[in-house]
């Protein structure tokens, strides 16, 4: 039968399969679930520093504005933030009681002083790995497109100075020139990236004039932009790759494993169809395997990636050449 297993930032995963940050892996059943299923690592819910800065701001609008000096506001910020810190690192202690899985914690912060003292915690409750949920949104018309992106570099710096365990980087595809960002983001200390983030996207109620959200899942339309950027950069980079969204079946991991990435992550698939598609995505790319004669990973690991393609300039090609001819041929 063949061999599954594969390595990503230096943690043997029995399956390249990882369950993504998110609410099923936000609790000891949950990750046992998922460990259940076939994932061979899984990533805690992210604990997001926005979320506990609107926990603060709910608890002081019941405080009268005269009573809110700034010592009082310190105080109860550092007590929420403690209390949410250690739910955390309770659950990561737990996790690791209760599953053989890896098990990276997830954290997502504004500043970088947060960064690095959430990292440091993290990995001192026991976490294999660690992933910085990165995204700092580009509407600031005072900062420049170079600030931008060099405050993704500032924070990464600083954390690997204090950690030891692996680092993953999820970034999102919004850079200037992202082929050089990920190549440089990888020469940065880290372990892996992670293309790409998921994003909240904001729609409207034109009946009762209410902003809402939609595309919460991705669809297994997603998969076509992370499958171009990790064909053509899983050859040009100094550490692992997993890709993220819209791999939604086998077929989506086999072709990302064909590009090239290390592992994949999951996440909306487990929510439309619950933890045993790990499984089912598992037999589709064992069968695979089996009816191409490969018997590890690593066989056929980027074969179609773009270093190996014969035709490397389709990776980057942006528009359509032909478009709903006669046969209706798409280049």
């Amino acid at each position: 039968m063949p061999n599954l297993s594969t390595k990503f930032m230096g943690l043997n995963l029995k399956t390249p399969i990882i369950a993504g940050s998110s609410g099923l892996s936000s609790s000891v059943d949950g990750i046992k679930k998922l460990e259940e299923g076939g994932a061979g690592a899984i990533v805690l819910k992210s604990i997001f520093e926005e979320e506990i800065f609107h926990e603060l701001n709910d608890m002081m609008k019941d405080v009268p504005e005269t009573s809110r000096y700034m010592e009082r506001f310190d105080y109860h910020d550092l007590v929420i933030k403690g209390e949410n810190l250690a739910k955390y690192t309770t659950l990561i202690r737990e996790a690791k009681k209760a599953v053989a899985v890896p098990i990276v914690a997830s954290v997502n912060c504004s500043f970088s002083y947060e960064w690095v003292d959430h990292a440091k915690r993290l990995e001192s409750a026991g976490a294999d790995a660690l992933e910085l949920n990165m995204f700092f949104m580009p509407t600031d018309q005072k900062r420049s497109a170079e600030e931008v992106e060099r405050a993704y570099f500032n924070v990464v710096e600083k954390i690997v100075k204090e950690v030891s365990i692996p680092i993953a980087l999820k970034i999102s595809h919004y850079f200037t020139c992202l082929g050089q960002t990920i190549q440089k983001l990888s020469k940065q200390g880290i372990s892996g990236l992670v293309l790409f983030n998921r994003f909240y996207s904001p729609d409207f109620d034109i009946e009762e004039l209410k902003v809402t959200q939609t595309n919460v899942f991705s669809s297994p339309g997603d998969l076509a932009m992370s499958l171009r950027w990790i064909a053509m950069m899983s050859q040009k980079v100094d550490c692992d790759l997993a890709a993220s969204t819209g791999i939604h079946d086998g077929e989506a991991v086999i072709k990302q494993l064909l590009a090239g990435a290390q592992a994949v992550q999951v996440v909306s698939a487990l929510y439309k169809n619950g933890p045993t598609c790990i499984q089912t995505m598992l037999d589709k790319l064992e069968d695979w395997m089996i009816r191409h004669e490969y018997e590890t990973l690593e066989d056929f690991r980027g074969k179609m990636s773009q270093d190996k393609s014969t035709d490397p300039a389709i990776y980057e090609r942006v528009q359509f050449m032909k478009y709903f001819s006669g046969q209706q041929e798409i280049l």
